[in-house]
């Protein structure tokens, strides 16, 4: 069986805005808004992630600037009260970075994001160097697949596996997929829809097949 999956070296950006860990805090919000972007890494030494610092990071200076907290708003809000008063990118960044390595798959990358509740990825070396960055809509890049390519590797990656020789068909409409056909086998439907549904840019997939002697036999998934 041949399958493709596209890593993240396939869909990063590989320029990134940066900054070190002495950049002032209004480099940072002019750094910020000159390149239009909400979150960058800092670095220290020859490129080496240290952590990210965002736009949410920067918020609690303006929040804080003209108010008193109470003592329970003090204790409850104290990591923000520190990044109030916080004037470096090192005092600001969170910190160690939450990284990815460009070998990893997307479906890697999107659970990391998941779990840890970030929106982008720095892309590091085995030694922490950065080599670029990937955001949410990067790994979103796959589903921009035509329709004639996903047929094409669902009947490669899946109907010529399980079915060789067989007159099974494969539709695909806006990233949805049909199979259909007569099957000798039909214990094989949910390996086919859960192989189908792998094949990247694939946003649904249905099976309506028949039982060679039997009645139509469908599934959906």
């Amino acid at each position: 069986m041949s399958e493709t999956f596209h890593i993240v070296s396939d869909v990063m950006t590989r320029t990134v805005v940066a900054v070190g860990r002495d950049a002032s805090f209004k480099e940072l919000v002019q750094t910020l808004g000159r390149w239009r972007v909400s979150a960058m890494p800092v670095l220290e030494g020859e490129g080496r992630v240290i952590g990210v610092v965002s736009e949410a990071d920067l918020l609690p200076k303006e929040e804080f600037r003209d108010s008193d907290p109470d003592r329970f708003q003090q204790l409850r809000r104290l990591p923000d009260l520190a990044k109030a008063g916080a004037l470096t990118a090192e005092e600001l960044m969170s910190s160690p970075a939450v990284t990815v390595h460009p070998d990893a798959t997307l479906p890697e990358a999107a659970r990391i994001m998941a779990v840890r509740g970030v929106k982008r990825l720095p892309v590091v070396d085995a030694e922490g160097k950065l080599l670029g960055i990937v955001s949410r809509g990067d790994l979103l890049k796959v589903f921009l697949r035509s329709d004639q390519d996903i047929a094409e590797e669902v009947h490669r990656a899946v109907v010529s596996y399980l079915f060789p020789g067989s007159s099974v068909h494969v539709h695909v409409r806006e990233g949805a997929v049909t199979l259909s056909g007569q099957l000798r086998d039909t214990s094989l439907i949910p390996v086919a829809a859960r192989l189908a549904r792998a094949v990247e840019g694939v946003v649904d997939v249905e099976c309506h097949f028949r039982g060679v002697g039997r009645d139509e036999t469908e599934h959906t998934a």
